[in-house]
């Protein structure tokens, strides 16, 4: 086993990985010994002459490099002499933090992040910083592009983690399962340049644009006067077109959508402009401000404009993509608001088959304006949709999901420290009324499972509970800021990371079978 190791420190160049049984042979009786640590057997990684992992002791992710001459390792920490085969070498360790998040980077590049282009992909968030394991596992099952670091502002408040430590925890994730294959970092529901900037600087390439506040949902049921009103107060200089060649571009002749001809009159055209006008103008400021930092750095844009309560339309859509358009952006995604309610963390609440047919349309017009992908927010747990979003995409899609990663973290809990997951509970509940308020749920208290049904032995069943589902997952950042349960939590969790990981992996599955047609509900 040595020798396999020793002729891998030989590599220049980024060798292959280890096969599982000698990974796990290297990381049990070579490496985990000389380190005295528990080494994580897939992160084994041999390149540039030295011997990179990660690991563990106690709570703590520990990054190590091993070679033969102790200036390839001192970048990392005060290297130590170590034997392996009667040979002499140098040893390096260090916590799993920024400064060494950059020179593991530095040396294998497959740990940065990576623009994804326009291929099938899925956002995985992760409001820990402990999910990326399973995320990866369930991904190395599909031909889904990762975005393995998806978080926005508003989460980073509530969890109190910077950009830069998300994007750090799903590296450290991706780098424990062996993930080679590359990852996406979304900065996402961005509202502002100063908060564009942030991301920027911390490393992200996937950036999505949130210019909801400027939608005028009045707009809807404006009456011909005051829809002139509205049209006429629009920033045209910015917008750099007219009323009049808007109406003209969008109603001189029918518009052939992939097979779907639609004439739109010149009341739907002006009502689009009038609700989305500004949020064009916003986004094309966003995006020049985004293209000024990134410089000649490549990046994926997504658009936004889900957070509202009525359903986009299909000349609202076709008004935004193609001012998107004849404004010079390219989206790789976008994400309007679909017919139906997107709750958080529990499937669609619906009619399917109206979805399936207005979604259809809406799919046809990304196809005719960039056939850009069609994302999904509030993506987790939407099984009932999923096959209908997969086939009028052809399979075109990006889907994020983040807060069921946070309820199988607490299915874990209540598996193993019913007590603690009980304190969860009642905590939650208690802050649900406020909590609510910046989340579209229906759950009500009364309706929990009461207390009687909820054994110890299958407490974890209420994570299958709508109400209960809804409750906790918007109560996450209450929870995560009272000291002792944010302890108990990751006290659980730590001690608990495999259950958490095959959790995880077993529930992704399924999101992602019925995604890429492998299974139907």
């Amino acid at each position: 086993m040595e020798q396999i190791l020793l002729e891998s420190l030989e590599n220049e160049s980024l060798a292959p990985a280890l096969t599982d049984d000698i990974a796990e042979a290297s990381a049990h009786t070579v490496i985990g010994p000389v380190a005295e640590i528990t080494v994580f057997p897939r992160s084994i990684t041999a390149a540039n002459r030295c011997l990179y992992f990660l690991g563990r002791r106690g709570h703590e992710k520990v990054v190590g490099m091993i070679s033969k001459t102790s200036q390839r390792v001192n970048v990392l920490g005060t290297p130590r002499s170590i034997r392996l085969k009667d040979a002499d070498f140098h040893l390096a360790l260090a916590k799993a933090d920024t400064h060494a998040a950059d020179v593991i980077q530095g040396a294998l590049s497959f740990l940065q992040p990576r623009v994804i282009g326009p291929v099938p992909s899925a956002g995985c968030g992760d409001r820990l910083g402990l999910a990326t394991p399973g995320h990866v596992r369930a991904l190395a099952k599909t031909h889904l592009a990762a975005v393995l670091c998806q978080q926005s502002v508003r989460e980073n408040s509530r969890t109190g983690r910077s950009p830069r430590q998300v994007l750090d925890d799903a590296m450290w994730g991706a780098w424990q399962e062996g993930w080679r294959q590359g990852f996406g970092a979304d900065a996402d529901h961005l509202k502002t340049t100063g908060e564009i900037d942030t991301f920027v600087d911390a490393g992200y390439t996937f950036f999505t644009i949130d210019p909801g506040e400027y939608m005028d949902p009045a707009a809807d049921g404006a009456d011909a006067g005051q829809l002139e009103e509205k049209v006429a107060a629009l920033p045209w200089n910015r917008l750099q077109t007219t009323a009049g060649d808007l109406v003209d571009a969008l109603t001189r002749r029918p518009l052939e959508l992939d097979g779907l001809s639609v004439q739109f009159t010149r009341e739907e055209v002006l009502r689009s402009a009038a609700k989305y006008g500004a949020v064009i103008a916003h986004t094309l400021a966003m995006v020049r401000h985004l293209r000024r930092k990134m410089g000649s750095k490549p990046f994926d844009l997504e658009v936004s404009v889900d957070e509202t309560d009525s359903a986009t339309t299909l000349a609202e859509h076709v008004y935004i993509a193609s001012e998107l358009v004849r404004l010079g952006v390219v989206v790789n995604s976008l994400a309007p608001r679909y017919v139906g309610d997107f709750e958080k963390g529990v499937d669609y609440i619906g009619d399917v088959a109206s979805f399936s047919a207005s979604f259809a349309r809406h799919a046809a017009v990304a196809r005719a304006f960039g056939n850009y992908k069609m994302s999904l927010h509030s993506g987790s747990d939407k099984f009932a949709i999923y096959p209908a979003f997969a086939r009028h995409t052809k399979g075109l899609l990006h889907v994020k999901t983040a807060g069921t990663s946070y309820l199988e973290a607490l299915r874990t809990v209540a598996e193993q420290n019913p007590s603690m997951f009980w304190d969860i509970l009642e905590f939650s509940i208690s802050r649900y009324a406020d909590d609510r308020a910046t989340y579209h749920v229906s759950a009500e208290i009364e309706k929990l499972p009461p207390a009687s049904m909820l054994p110890d032995a299958s407490l974890a069943g209420v994570l299958d509970d709508f109400h209960a589902r809804e409750i906790l997952h918007v109560t996450y950042g209450s929870v995560l800021n009272h000291p002792t349960l944010r302890q108990g939590l990751f006290d659980v969790l730590h001690c608990s990371e495999n259950a958490y990981t095959d959790n995880l992996e077993r529930h992704f599955d399924r999101h992602f079978a019925l995604l890429e047609g492998k299974a139907s509900e």
